[in-house]
């Protein structure tokens, strides 16, 4: 009867009655795995693959082992239920118990209608630098202009429409033919918005004579202020929201932000004639009285302070929806309007 040999790295089977002193080729040492290589304590050779460690013929010639070799011995493990002296379940430390803190009550939204306040504004040295410069071309401008008083012969009147220069004092008491409208470009069309006699030829919208009657000017008047647009930009931190307005030269004396916890009224005058007039309704929730507006050369930045640590997902509020009752209402007009019509 054949048994199984227990010898590592043989595995065959043999007759114990025929068991010859060199029938096993075996490896009498362990296995070694290390740096990715595999291989027997006994022997020298080394591979990474594991089917060619598996195959590496034994190293040691013996006669064949019957006996199964011992299991290794498992470490004992204590089970849970056995009960431990009092002295080793105790702590070996000083325990702290860390608490985690009260999360604050949210704050409720104020109406837009409380009182406005205007925000303290902070004046950089560079825009003061700047100010300065400016006036001082704008003094040397107008010593110019005052110098250039006079009107000279062949300045073109600046109503629309008409064709005449000044030759002398003469010709203020000549009647002006000019549009009082604006030039309209249109598909090809030209024409003026107060006679609309259209053309698609542009040098006979230029010879166009003039529907009203009038004093010549020679001088542009004074537009005054001009509402323009600024490029603006926030971002915010774990306490503040700040707004950059890119306005050059700001004139501290003209501009303001007046605001209450969920609305800014901005208002800045900038480069001479230039105005920027914004209103926002604000995300979250903020502390005038902590909040400021800081004035440089190059821009406006609006310091606000946030009255609760929370991160704002938008600046300005959207709209909210109309009630489902006027959006039905305006159906109903819209459809009784298209019967009419039909």
């Amino acid at each position: 009867m054949s048994v199984l040999c227990y010898n590592t790295g043989c595995g065959q089977r043999f007759d114990p009655e025929n068991n010859p002193d060199d029938g096993c080729t075996y490896h009498p040492g362990v296995p070694v795995f290390h740096d990715a290589l595999k291989g027997w304590s006994c022997c020298k050779r080394r591979t990474t693959d594991f089917s060619d460690f598996l195959s590496i013929v034994g190293c040691t010639k013996g006669p064949h082992n019957k006996e199964k070799p011992p299991e290794p011995v498992k470490p004992d493990v204590t089970s849970s239920g056995e009960k431990k002296d009092a002295d080793d379940q105790k702590p070996k430390f000083n325990e702290y118990i860390i608490s985690a803190p009260k999360p604050q009550e949210a704050i409720c939204r104020p109406s837009a209608d409380e009182p406005m306040v205007r925000l303290q504004h902070k004046v950089s040295t560079s825009l003061k630098q700047a100010l300065e410069r400016l006036k001082l071309s704008e003094n040397m401008a107008k010593e110019k202009e005052e110098d250039n008083d006079e009107i000279k012969i062949g300045t073109s009147c600046k109503n629309g429409g008409c064709t005449k220069s000044f030759d002398g004092p003469a010709c203020d008491s000549d009647v002006c033919l000019y549009h009082s409208g604006f030039p309209i470009f249109h598909e090809g069309m030209k024409y003026w918005s107060c006679c609309k006699r259209k053309t698609s030829d542009f040098n006979t919208f230029l010879s166009q004579e003039g529907c009203a009657k009038g004093t010549h000017l020679w001088r542009k008047k004074d537009a005054g202020k001009k509402v323009v647009p600024c490029r603006s930009d926030w971002h915010q931190t774990g306490s503040q929201v700040i707004i950059s307005i890119y306005a050059k030269n700001a004139v501290p004396e003209l501009c303001y932000v007046e605001a209450n916890s969920t609305t800014l009224d901005i208002h800045i005058i900038f480069e001479g004639d230039k105005e920027f007039v914004q209103k926002i309704s604000l995300w979250g929730v903020i502390d005038v009285s902590k909040s400021v507006l800081n004035m440089m050369a190059a821009k406006i930045e609006i310091a606000t302070k946030k009255s609760e640590p929370m991160s704002w997902a938008r600046l300005d509020l959207p709209p909210l929806p109309p009630p489902k009752e006027e959006e039905e209402k305006k159906e109903k007009e819209e459809s009784e309007s298209e019967d009419e019509d039909e």
